[in-house]
């Protein structure tokens, strides 16, 4: 099994860095921005999402990053970024049993991110990691009721089971199953992500894309 690679951090804990990717095949990827970009163009944006996100956790230099991969490792767009970063597949099942399998896989605390916020930086993903120190998680929620970053200390299942994905109501029952597990959590910012066709006018205003 290959091991997590990246900068290390010298002082306090590492903190390792979970990215969460689709391959960014044509109908695969971004299918909801297929009619406003087409299949390949929606994939497209996804391989630069994708690129990004990695290049964003990397200047973090918090820990090992990890690229999660789905379906598997072997998209060009993947392997191009192995020996920068580990890349391991993703596990069967919904997206809260895949989060759960790369929290239990880690040796440590673990930020997991998507790669849909094209405005997430180091600075957020450090001020997360510090956030850890004092707190059992640390959430980054989007604008529109999900989340793009959960940073958890160790192992807590329960957030993710069972849960309904893709609403408006993620964050909030989120936050009742950290309370009813009684975990203290922060959340440092609100961003916005990349769902809808709406969001592109946003990224492009900004130069993002």
């Amino acid at each position: 099994m290959a091991e997590p690679v990246g900068p290390q951090r010298v002082g306090p804990e590492p903190v390792g860095i979970a990215v969460f990717a689709k391959a960014p095949v044509p109908g695969y990827a971004k299918t909801r921005l297929i009619p406003a970009l087409g299949a390949e163009g929606a994939a497209a944006l996804q391989g630069r999402f994708i690129a990004r996100t990695v290049a964003t956790a990397l200047a973090a230099g918090l820990g090992p990053v990890t690229l999660w991969c789905a379906p598997d490792g072997t998209h060009p767009a993947f392997a191009a970024l192995r020996g920068t970063v580990a890349l391991r597949r993703q596990a069967e099942g919904d997206l809260g049993a895949r989060m759960a399998a790369a929290f239990e896989a880690a040796p440590g605390p673990l930020l997991l991110v998507g790669t849909d916020c094209p405005v997430l930086t180091p600075e957020h993903l450090r001020a997360c990691a510090a956030a850890l120190r004092d707190h059992d998680a640390v959430f980054l929620p989007v604008e529109d009721g999900g989340y793009v970053l959960v940073g958890l200390r160790r192992p807590a299942p329960g957030i993710f089971a069972g849960m309904t994905w893709s609403t408006a109501t993620v964050m909030a029952e989120t936050r009742a199953r950290l309370r009813d597990l009684r975990l203290s959590w922060t959340e440092p910012a609100t961003l916005w992500d990349v769902d809808a066709i709406a969001d592109l006018d946003r990224c492009r205003a900004l130069g993002l894309i």
